[in-house]
């Protein structure tokens, strides 16, 4: 592990897209305070999330590293098994479970245990040459205990949520190590790992049988609301299809879109509002409750039980428990660190916040018209710590950052009995060098945003006050590998951020072998006097109860204070409430009237 660290820096003026300052000024700079070798063709990183460890995947396999001294710790190799996602959990003091896909779209569960790398599960395997079920997806809930993957199948797409045996495995990983240490064996030789069970299989909406959207205004009366929105959902899906096809086919295009799967997107959901802790989840308080989705085209965000029971065995196909319609198409989501706040992107400018603890919109704002549609969101952490937990959660604000497909960016802030207030925070980028390939909020850093640009530039933002705040700079030997789609990932605990670089600076001439290979370098924040402003305190346990909702009695009070405090904000949301409704009255009236004529002809 090679060590940098020169006495002083020059300071790097450079002025950028992503920045509203309108002078140019000299703006700090923060260099790689550690790097070492990677293994040959790294493509994904991971960190655990107390810290301690780095996940790494690469041509042949994966390895875990240690955070601290970027000493492998452990490796799982098998030749020709490129894994290019890896994300990893802790389910206990000494286990960690890591869920992988590899090139071929294969699916697999690994445990790190006692300086071990286990392979527990395989999600997918392909049993039959003519179905081959491809992962596009994987994700694990924190602590492991449920995961979500996209599978897709012939031609067809679904989400299928598992649960995984933490419990049982940790017993087996125990048993597995003691085996290993009486046999002296390298293997897991006769170690039976538990199965992992499917809990629910979720397929894009279908109109049930018998379900009629032919006439007037009658089916806004249908007394099966779920059902109706539903089949509303297919039927706009489907007509947004024929369009584009319609499109398509004037363009010249032979694209057949009716054979492109609708996509899906999920976030696990903590015990809050309608969906409280039970038993098992009052005992570990990090336990998801809910799993919400939406589908590409959707105007529908959709909430299932994670722990209920099928009726039967092969009843895996549930109704959503909960439906939040919408009056325009989702684009895009994000969940606040408590889970309490959903925010949804739609394609008419609008961001929609909704509170789980009330079961309603926190908020309607529409961002900007003139924009392109929105491509991504995310919560931005900077709120300050108030000595009164229960007073911050009545009067406290949420703040998102939603990023246009043109490049422009804007912040909303919003909150009950507040006004609620937009910035554009970048405008677009003159230059496509310069647009961004990853934004994402830094939670240990209040309202700051790594961005890394196409041109390999990396800077941390103010999304609030609308600074670049420091450029991270590599050696001059080299370059951040792959801009367009780096590797890199953020440690919460030590406050750092690991980044591949790999592609040599042509300016430069290179001494040694070991130069020119990729390299992982590690900026630490929580050392530079740059950020002293911005760090995070840790959340305390009353905050975090308190942000995702305690007792009823508590959620009643709350209730009733947020009512007093935003009765403007309610009449708002309101009238713009009856302006969708009555928008979404005139689509279906056109809609129907359109299956009248061409059941005519």
């Amino acid at each position: 592990m090679s060590t940098y660290s020169r006495k002083s820096s020059p300071d790097l003026e450079m002025t950028t897209a992503y920045s509203t300052e309108t002078s140019r000024k000299t703006i700090p700079t923060l260099e790689p305070s550690a790097a070492t070798q990677l293994p040959e063709s790294t493509s994904c990183l991971t960190c655990s999330d107390d810290g301690r460890y780095l996940g790494l995947g690469h041509s042949q396999g994966l390895a875990v590293w240690d955070a601290s001294s970027l000493i492998c710790a452990a490796e799982w190799l098998e030749d020709r098994l490129e894994i290019t996602f890896i994300q990893m959990t802790r389910m206990a003091e000494t286990g960690y479970l890591l869920a992988t896909v590899d090139d071929m779209g294969v699916a697999r569960v690994f445990a790190y245990h006692c300086e071990g790398i286990h392979l527990l599960s395989v999600i997918n395997i392909m049993e039959n040459i003519n179905k081959r079920s491809i992962c596009l997806t994987f994700d694990l809930s924190a602590g492991g205990d449920y995961g979500a993957a996209s599978i897709r199948c012939n031609g067809v797409l679904c989400l299928e949520i598992y649960h995984f045996p933490t419990e049982a495995w940790l017993k087996e990983l125990d048993l597995a190590l003691s085996q290993k240490q009486d046999s002296n064996s390298s293997g897991d030789v006769g170690v039976k790992w538990s199965p992992v069970s499917l809990l629910i299989k979720i397929k894009p909406p279908k109109i049930p049988a018998g379900t009629a959207l032919d006439g007037p205004l009658e089916v806004l009366q249908m007394t099966d609301f779920l059902t109706h929105c539903l089949a509303l959902d297919e039927d706009i899906s489907s007509t947004h299809q024929q369009e584009e096809q319609c499109l398509d086919t004037d363009a010249g295009k032979t694209k057949e879109t009716n054979n492109s799967p609708r996509c899906c997107t999920h976030h696990f959901l903590l015990p809050c509002g309608q969906f409280p802790s039970d038993s098992k989840s009052k005992s570990q308080p990090g336990l998801p409750v809910v799993v919400c989705v939406w589908w590409s085209g959707s105007h529908n965000l959709l909430q299932y039980l994670l722990q209920r029971a099928p009726k039967k065995k092969t009843d895996v196909e549930p109704m959503p428990d909960m439906l939040w319609p919408h009056a325009k198409e989702i684009l895009c989501s994000a969940v606040s660190r408590c889970t309490r706040y959903i925010a949804l992107g739609l394609d008419d400018g609008v961001v929609c916040v909704w509170d789980r603890q009330s079961g309603s919109p926190l908020s309607v704002v529409l961002v900007s018209a003139a924009d392109s549609a929105f491509s991504r969101m995310q919560f931005v952490d900077f709120s300050p710590v108030s000595a009164n937990d229960f007073q911050t959660f009545t009067t406290a604000k949420v703040c998102l950052f939603v990023v246009c497909k043109s490049g422009a960016i804007h912040t909303v802030t919003t909150g009950r009995g507040t006004q609620s207030c937009t910035k554009q925070v970048a405008e677009r980028p003159k230059h496509s060098r310069a647009l961004p390939t990853v934004i994402t909020s830094v939670p240990f850093l209040q309202s700051l945003s790594l961005v890394v640009q196409r041109n390999g530039n990396m800077l941390l933002q103010d999304v609030i006050n609308q600074t670049t705040v420091c450029f991270l700079i590599p050696p001059t030997t080299h370059l951040i590998a792959t801009p367009c789609n780096p590797v890199y990932a953020l440690n919460t605990k030590q406050q750092t951020l690991f980044i591949k670089a790999g592609d040599l600076d042509p300016s430069c001439t290179v001494s040694s072998e070991e130069e020119s290979q990729s390299q992982l370098f590690m900026f630490s924040f929580g050392e530079s006097d740059i950020f002293k402003q911005y760090i995070s305190l840790p959340d305390t346990p009353r905050q975090l109860q308190t942000l995702s909702g305690a007792t009823l009695e508590e959620t009643c009070d709350v209730s009733l204070q947020q009512r007093a405090l935003s009765v403007d904000e309610r009449n708002k949301a309101r009238a713009e409430t009856w302006k969708q409704l009555q928008e979404t009255a005139v689509m279906v009236q056109q809609r129907a009237e359109r299956y009248k004529r061409a059941a005519v002809n």
